[in-house]
């Protein structure tokens, strides 16, 4: 695995990442065991850019982490650990809006250190922004952060050109996470030129489509109750057919690369920018090996041309998120 660097401050990380979101949340059954296991898989595989957040479980998915760590010496200091504050979940589960307080942050910021069991947080994201606190506020505050040694670098989820350029001017933001992928290239417009500009790292969550790119998902009744997908705009019965014209044109082009549609939507990412990172997420050590390989994929100016042509996001079907959510993303 090799490695890029995010943003002017020195943040280095592994070219495709782990997102860790699913080993505790969201998409069904999980078992931990499993999950310890793909963690560790990860590391064999130099996938060591791992992405969590206070709001998965929510707080489970940090304590998963912090579990690892603690009965595997040595792995801290092997991994990037990128986590986010600012999302209000309540035990059982439900969203409760959005907080980019200083106060807040602070606490927030030493609940995570605490779940985790580590002494710092490498990188520190806004997980959504407060349409209630100014980003200087919270931005400045997350500075203060760095000051005392708690985080080292900060970054944002879902933010707009213009919340980027604002940011900047407090601190250097290192990275902007944001949905992209294959089917999801809405911030070609204006949010990754101004990454360009400002000198911000990119990092796609939700590259492989929350699974469906990579054809393994064949239908809804492939989806186990209480998955989040479900209630997924793209995953609905009306969408989920039309929606699989898109992946049966990325598996011909796998087919002819002689790779997977996991690793062909990876590397079509990896080669948007010498700066752009992914963090596919999985419970499974197989596929941590399957996604790491993405980077050994090299796509041609003309096959990158060929994608552009014969991928397009009109074959989309449904939004990003329900309508709910889809109030919290700055578009």
């Amino acid at each position: 695995m090799n490695t890029r660097k995010l943003g002017t401050e020195g943040l280095e990380v592994s070219s495709v990442g782990l997102g860790c979101m699913g080993m505790s949340d969201f998409y069904g059954a999980h078992n931990d065991a499993d999950s310890m296991a793909t963690l560790s898989a990860a590391i064999d595989s130099g996938v060591t850019f791992w992405d969590t957040s206070d709001a998965y479980g929510p707080y489970t998915n940090e304590q998963l982490l912090g579990r690892y760590f603690k009965d595997n010496p040595g792995a801290r200091n092997k991994v990037i650990v990128a986590t986010k504050f600012g999302i209000l979940r309540n035990t059982s589960g439900d969203f409760n809006g959005f907080d980019g307080r200083p106060e807040y942050l602070q606490q927030a910021c030493d609940d995570s250190l605490k779940r985790l069991g580590v002494d710092h947080i490498d990188l520190y994201y806004q997980h959504r922004m407060d349409p209630a606190v100014p980003i200087e506020e919270t931005v400045g505050a997350m500075a203060e952060l760095v000051t005392q040694g708690k985080i080292r670098y900060l970054g944002l989820s879902e933010a707009s050109a213009n919340t980027l350029e604002r940011a900047s001017k407090v601190h250097p933001i290192s990275a902007l996470q944001s949905e992209y992928s294959l089917w999801s290239q809405h911030l070609e417009e204006s949010v990754l030129p101004a990454c360009k500009k400002l000198g911000i790292g990119f990092v796609s969550y939700s590259p492989l489509g929350r699974g469906f790119l990579t054809g393994a998902i064949k239908s809804r009744d492939d989806l186990e109750a209480g998955d989040w997908r479900l209630q997924n705009p793209r995953f609905s019965e009306e969408n989920f057919q039309q929606n699989l014209v898109l992946v049966d044109r990325i598996k011909e082009m796998a087919l002819e690369k002689q790779c997977t549609t996991a690793q062909l939507a990876l590397a079509w990412i990896l080669h948007q920018g010498a700066d752009y990172v992914s963090i596919p997420g999985t419970r499974s050590p197989t596929r941590v090996q399957e996604n790491a390989k993405a980077m050994e994929v090299t796509l041609t100016t003309e096959e990158l041309s060929q994608i552009a042509t014969n991928i397009s996001t009109d074959l989309v079907f449904g939004q990003r998120y329900p309508e709910p959510m889809m109030g919290a993303l700055e578009l």
